[in-house]
Order: structure tokens, then C-alpha cells, then sequence
């Protein structure tokens, strides 16, 4: 007797693309301060990722709109928050010490202005942010991956170039500074082959820092080693 397979319709199922990341997630400890924004300020200003963000629900109003991934402990956006009450801003940051710090502060501070998701930012930009509804991205010294076998690990890679550029407005504006030269450049040679895009510096290379990104201790105390610090700035255009 011969055994016979049962044909199927069934398509068979592709193996799941794992995602690099380019973060590694670290466990930090949290102080009462930070443990205690999270409990006290999640409620006002936290943001679930399971969800689309409707920004006049979020917030209230219909404002300008700035969204920050990886703002660290906060201070870049708390300042920045504070010097705008007339601006909405959203930050995204994976490291929960962090978040309960920009949490805190903005308790400590009284300020509105602020919503937080703590997740993967891009799966945020993907599936949360509506194409052509931010006025500003900011990327403020993420990760550089130094060693040339992690660079595939950088954000700034032209898939993000055109994620951020979808959900930017016309006339919106890309901005990223980093600490470290190469990383730099390479955000350079991306952006500038990225379709979309203008660079806004006048000689297409890196802009002066401006006087809304503010300047944190750590790049204080790299200006007194003598470090440099770029800002570049990618406007899209259609």
C-alpha cells in the first residue's frame, strides 16, 4: 500500500525578519525620584504604542509638532519644552530610568507640552504617527556604533531617512547631531543621497549649532576637551 500525502492550498509561512536594533537595552537602576515620575506621571503624559496618536486628543489643541527619539534623561527636552509652551512635543525613549526622569521633570516644572512613549521609537513612527503630521524630527546623539561590523546597527540608514521623511510635513525638518566625526559623515552621505530632502546647511555640509537644540553637560564638557559637535539639518521637500 502506498501512502499518499495530502495536498494542501496552505501557503507556506516565511520565516520572521529579525529587526537589528539600534539600541541595547540596559538595566539601570532607578532612583526614588525617577521611580516615582513613572508612577505619578505616566498617567498624564504617557502614550501607548498600541494605538494610532491622535496629537488634539493627546494634547488638547493643534500645535506645532516635534518628535524626539531616544531623549535619554530628558534635560534636551525639558529645556526645549519650557522655551516653547506653544509647541507640542513627543518623546520616545526605551530606558526606564530615563523616562521617569523627563517624567519628573516635567511634574517638577508644571509643563503640558510634553507626551512620552517608552518603546522602540521607529515602531512608534511606523505604526503610531500618521504620514505628513510632524513639523520636527529630532535625533540628538544616538548611539555612533564605532566598530565598522556594528554599523549596520546606526539609525540613520536609508530606510530611516525615508520613514521620517513620510511622516514629516511639507517643509518639515529632520534634525540630528552627533559628537563623533565619522558618524557625522556618515549621516551626511545618507541624508544627502536620501530623496526628499534639502540640506539646510548654505554649504551642504553641517549647520551651526541652533540656538533651540539645547547644549547638554556632556557636550560642555567635550568642548572643553576640545571635541567638536555637528548638527545637520534635512528639510523635505515634496
Amino acid at each position: 500500500m502506498t501512502d499518499v500525502t495530502p495536498e494542501t492550498t496552505e501557503e507556506p509561512v516565511a520565516p520572521r525578519m529579525r529587526t537589528i536594533k539600534s539600541f541595547v537595552m540596559r538595566a539601570g537602576r532607578m532612583t526614588e525620584g525617577q521611580q516615582r515620575g513613572l508612577e505619578q506621571g505616566w498617567p498624564r503624559f504617557g502614550l501607548s504604542p498600541q494605538q494610532p496618536l491622535d496629537f488634539a486628543q493627546a494634547f488638547g489643541r493643534d500645535a506645532a509638532r516635534t518628535f524626539e527619539i531616544g531623549f535619554g534623561m530628558g534635560h534636551s527636552t525639558l529645556e526645549m519644552a519650557a522655551a516653547a509652551p506653544e509647541q507640542d512635543f513627543v518623546g520616545v525613549e526605551v530606558h526606564k530610568p530615563g523616562v521617569g526622569a523627563l517624567l519628573s521633570g516635567l511634574l517638577a516644572r508644571n509643563l503640558d507640552n510634553v507626551r512620552v512613549y517608552s518603546c522602540d521609537a521607529l515602531e512608534v513612527l511606523r505604526d503610531c504617527i500618521a504620514d505628513g503630521s510632524l513639523d520636527r524630527v529630532l535625533l540628538f546623539f544616538p548611539d555612533p556604533w564605532h566598530k565598522s561590523r556594528h554599523h549596520k546597527r546606526r539609525i540613520v540608514q536609508p530606510a530611516f531617512a525615508e520613514l521620517v521623511r513620510q511622516k514629516l510635513k511639507p517643509g518639515g525638518v529632520l534634525h540630528m547631531a552627533t559628537d563623533w566625526q565619522p558618524y557625522a559623515e556618515h549621516m551626511l552621505e545618507v541624508l544627502n543621497q536620501a530623496p526628499g530632502y534639502r540640506n539646510l546647511a548654505e554649504d551642504g555640509g553641517y549647520v551651526p549649532r541652533p540656538e533651540e537644540r539645547p547644549v547638554t553637560k556632556f557636550e560642555r564638557r567635550g568642548e572643553r576637551l576640545g571635541h567638536g559637535v555637528w548638527d545637520l539639518k534635512f528639510q523635505r521637500v515634496d
